[in-house]
């Protein structure tokens, strides 16, 4: 059975059940009104005929029906009743609509009333079946008869039939005008859900709920006025929220970062690499229209994270090849001056020159020159260096740095890791703020308790009121790289101090003391475990 037809059936049984209960119950309204009428005329006619002094003295008469009879009749006809029966002490007839009942025994048990109770009910008597009241007659403390007034069933029925015709033409009409409405709501509803069935609609939910779900980009929906309207898992997944089912229906702004928030801001379609907690992502929102009204707007997030860690990881490859075969340029010349000089037989000259310069090359240099024991680092702060040389910029690492293998140590590779994030960025910042022939300082501390990594410079320096700003997301004072469109700005220092206090510590900003610029304080405390690893460690040496 097609969705129409079962809407239809059932508004149609609703609106029936409802109509004809209604009508039904007004109708056993209206009949018990109309006894409760009748009773009430019947009880006063008879209480009347019964206090009657003439009726009273008629029944001491030797002929009481002569007087009880006329005078019966006249108040039947006057009260618009069936009859008016008065009986004496014995049940016999005093009056009668039918004379020649007169004088016989009444076809009703008598004995309730002439015992001095009223009765009200229907009884069968010799004119059918009748609503009846019955009263006694008292004469004094004595009961000397009784009177009987009622309506004929039939009679009755006329009267509510007579009644309740309007009451019946008023339920048809309604019964009517619920039927068309039924037939239109539910071709209102069929043209609001485009004539689905409901097996139709079921399809495309679950097709909906599978396609979303099996995304691997993020889908975040909001409606028009800016709630959460709908979140898939990689969503979810990539803005760090546990319970994406808990949001939907939350404002954005409660629960989207304040960069995404003014993303909304915009007019059309926008792009943009956002940094949600330590992730990089690509955004992209547009506005959703249909039939050119405004439906809310729609944000599709992709993860940027591996692929900036992989861009990073070919620039500082490509930075190392460039190096080496600088280097190798460099070994070639010096073997080409040790050549030299011992075809020229000056053998003497050529052992200072290899003494001179026979430190076994740039990363050995920095490795062993210095307090840096952990090979990526060192690799890294090389690649620097060289990148800082080609600019022009001299980059130093501070003769107090200290820093073990990360390899074999309790802080494993989450600890370095961070390390490379954090020094790479700082180190970025730095050089790109500077100006051709400025120095730049790294210091690398390894304590009992934490690591600590300090940047510092000589340039320009940042401006006191922009120093609040330095952390937030998306702030910068350099434009975008030459040939990108998407911005990238503003990122780096974030990460920086989001994944600082991730670990319980702190990203500060300061002047230096010594170079005159910028210097930013990083501090990386231990895990707890790491610590107790290091204090057992420790406790063993000693």
């Amino acid at each position: 059975m097609k969705l129409r037809t079962q809407l239809l059936l059932l508004q149609l049984a609703i609106v029936l059940v409802a109509v004809l209960g209604t009508g039904f119950v007004a109708g056993w309204l209206q009949e018990q009104q109309l006894r409760d009428s009748y009773r009430d005329r019947m009880i006063a006619v008879a209480q009347s005929v019964a206090t009657l002094p003439a009726i009273i003295s008629a029944l001491d008469s030797d002929q009481p029906s002569e007087t009880v009879q006329p005078i019966a009749e006249v108040v039947r006809e006057a009260s618009d009743v069936t009859y008016v029966v008065v009986v004496d002490s014995d049940g016999i007839r005093l009056s009668h609509p039918t004379p020649a009942l007169i004088g016989e025994q009444v076809s009703t048990d008598p004995s309730d009333v002439l015992a001095g109770e009223i009765y009200v009910g229907t009884q069968t008597g010799t004119l059918g079946e009748s609503w009846r009241v019955k009263v006694p007659i008292f004469d004094g403390d004595r009961i000397v008869g009784a009177v009987s007034v009622g309506i004929l069933e039939s009679n009755l029925r006329t009267d509510y039939l007579g009644n309740s015709v309007v009451l019946f033409v008023t339920i048809g009409v309604a019964a009517v005008f619920g039927v068309v409405g039924a037939a239109w709501v539910t071709s209102v509803i069929r043209r609001r859900i485009y004539g689905l069935e409901p097996d139709e609609i079921v399809g495309l939910l679950e097709a909906r709920e599978a396609m979303l779900h099996g995304l691997r980009e993020g889908l975040v929906a909001l409606d028009e006025h800016g709630r959460i309207a709908l979140i898939n898992d990689s969503g979810a997944d990539l803005l760090g929220l546990d319970d994406p089912h808990g949001v939907v229906g939350h404002p954005a702004i409660d629960v989207l970062s304040d960069e995404l928030v003014r993303m909304l801001d915009d007019d059309g379609s926008r792009q943009r690499l956002v940094l949600v907690g330590e992730r990089v992502l690509l955004v992209q929102c547009d506005v959703a229209l249909i039939d050119d009204r405004l439906l809310g707007s729609v944000f599709i997030l992709r993860d940027n994270t591996k692929l900036h860690a992989l861009m990073r990881d070919l620039d500082g490859a490509n930075d190392l090849a460039d190096g080496l075969r600088v280097q190798a340029h460099g070994f070639a010349n010096k073997l080409h001056v040790i050549s030299g000089l011992l075809e020229l037989g000056h053998v003497s000259e050529a052992v200072s020159f290899i003494e001179r310069v026979g430190d076994g090359g740039t990363l050995s240099s920095v490795t062993n020159g210095s307090g840096i024991r952990d090979l990526e680092i060192a690799a890294l702060l090389l690649v620097k260096q060289m990148r800082a040389h080609e600019s022009g910029i001299n980059l130093e690492l501070d003769s107090s740095s200290a820093l073990s293998p990360l390899a074999t140590h309790s802080r494993g590779e989450g600890a370095r890791d961070d390390l490379l994030t954090v020094l790479g960025n700082l180190v970025d910042n730095a050089t790109e703020a500077c100006s051709p022939g400025a120095r730049v300082r790294v210091r690398i501390l390894e304590t009992f308790h934490s690591f600590e990594i300090e940047v510092s410079d000589d340039g320009p320096g940042i401006p006191e009121k922009l120093r609040s700003k330095v952390f937030s997301p998306g702030f910068s004072t350099k434009g975008p790289p030459p040939g990108v469109v998407t911005a990238t700005r503003g990122i780096g220092l974030t990460l920086v101090e989001r994944i600082a206090h991730r670990h319980g510590g702190e990203a500060l900003l300061a002047t230096s003391p010594t170079l005159g610029g910028t210097t930013i304080i990083v501090r990386l405390p231990f895990a707890e475990t790491a610590r107790q690893t290091n204090a057992k460690e420790a406790e063993v040496l000693l």
